[in-house]
């Protein structure tokens, strides 16, 4: 499918790729699979029936060390779609120095469908089917879309029970009490802000800047709610159903606190003019910050993007076909795989604590996280300024690319 996730994370590969001067075996190599693994598994619904579901869980590549990446519950979730997830987040753990390669995993499912019990039972059952290719020095899964703490607590249960004692590290994304990192669920979008204020640093950073954030969950909804406490204006806000628009602001904070609790945001009661999702991508505004799902930004609409500057908030938002409107028009694009990687960064710093049976404060989590973003952010800026008509998402993936055949290099092929 010409407009697939997976297409346009290769189209973006082999850009990179032609940067870094890769031969037709090397590239063979970097978009090649380590696991494809796919699974149909019964579970008892609470009636006592019994429903098959379909899931997946791909690793990407390992030659930087254990694979990481997220699992998400969802309704569209297809194979090539977690295919390119998985080798965004091998790019992103390079590019951002992790020793980790890149994952992802997924069951077809709309958990909202699902009691508590039959989510448990559902996390249980396909925990157990990926038992033989996950763990803590071998891939690790984390929270993604439609999935959340809890769930990750009853995969690491699921895991350990199958050991016989509790191993913490299998997962991230775990509640505090069971070993998962402060700040954790911040951190996609606190990462968000940093870059953001990095980049806008000789322009005052964030502080009165005018922002729409397309998508209110975890990641946008965090991020929203941390800009405008920096000062910035939210003038625009959505779910998947409804936008909402306030010149002087929408209060991101209760809005988001409203989605937390449940809600949705045609019920919220806040001030602000409802409008269409789809409008929220087109703001008159300074910043976007696409924060919903892949392939919202196209060439379709990509003409009529009226903000200056978009921070990829999710996985692949833009297609190849938007980025090159976008940088004819010279709408600069702070791309997914350095702008969004505070999650996977925080969930480094919790497999570290639970690898050593360290507890990290918040404050401690925080500085750790910029400490690793903004350097990272910088080295994108400097090789794109330093290259000719180089975005910054060719910069990233070319420093990432980079990283990886440089590992696959040093490590040579086995046997």
């Amino acid at each position: 499918m010409a407009d697939s996730a997976l297409n346009t994370a290769l189209r973006q590969f082999h850009a990179a790729a032609d940067r870094a001067g890769l031969d037709d075996s090397q590239r063979v190599i970097l978009t090649s699979f380590k696991t494809v693994f796919q699974t149909e598994f019964p579970v008892e619904m609470d009636d006592g029936s019994f429903r098959v579901f379909q899931g997946y869980r791909v690793l990407h590549n390992s030659a930087l060390g254990p694979t990481k990446g997220g699992i998400r519950y969802s309704p569209n979730v297809t194979i090539d779609d977690v295919k390119a997830l998985a080798m965004w987040m091998t790019w992103k753990c390079a590019v951002t120095g992790l020793p980790f390669g890149g994952a992802k995993g997924g069951v077809i499912v709309d958990p909202a469908t699902l009691s508590q019990s039959a989510l448990q039972n559902l996390t249980r059952r396909f925990t157990a089917e990926i038992t033989p290719i996950i763990g803590p020095d071998k891939d690790i899964p984390a929270p993604d879309m439609g999935t959340n703490a809890q769930i990750m607590a009853w995969m690491m249960d699921t895991y350990s029970m199958s050991a016989g004692y509790t191993i913490p590290a299998v997962v991230t994304g775990k509640p505090v009490s069971l070993g998962g990192s402060e700040g954790r669920y911040e951190a996609t979008g606190r990462g968000l802000m940093y870059i953001l204020d990095e980049h806008l640093s000789d322009a005052g950073g964030v502080r009165g800047k005018t922002v729409a954030v397309h998508g209110l969950g975890n990641v946008g909804g965090v991020c929203a709610r941390l800009l405008q406490q920096a000062g910035a204006h939210v003038q625009y806000i959505c779910d998947k159903d409804t936008g909402i628009f306030r010149a002087e602001g929408v209060d991101a904070d209760a809005a988001f606190a409203f989605i937390e609790a449940g809600g949705v945001l045609r019920d919220w009661d806040g001030a602000g003019e409802r409008i269409a999702p789809s409008d929220v991508l087109l703001a008159d505004v300074d910043v976007l910050v696409p924060a919903a799902v892949e392939h919202v930004l196209t060439g379709d609409n990509a003409g009529k993007v009226r903000a200056r500057l978009i921070l990829e908030g999710a996985n692949g938002p833009t297609t190849p076909e938007a980025d090159e409107v976008f940088q004819q028009r010279g709408i600069t694009v702070i791309p997914d795989v350095v702008a969004n990687a505070g999650g996977v960064t925080v969930s480094y710093f919790e497999w570290v604590q639970a690898r050593q049976y360290l507890h990290w404060r918040e404050a401690q989590v925080n500085e750790e996280l910029r400490n690793v973003l903004i350097p990272a952010y910088r080295g994108i800026i400097n090789r794109a300024m330093s290259t000719p008509d180089c975005t910054l998402r060719e910069a990233a993936q070319w420093i990432g690319v980079e990283r990886v055949v440089q590992a696959t290099m040093l490590r040579g092929i086995y046997p």
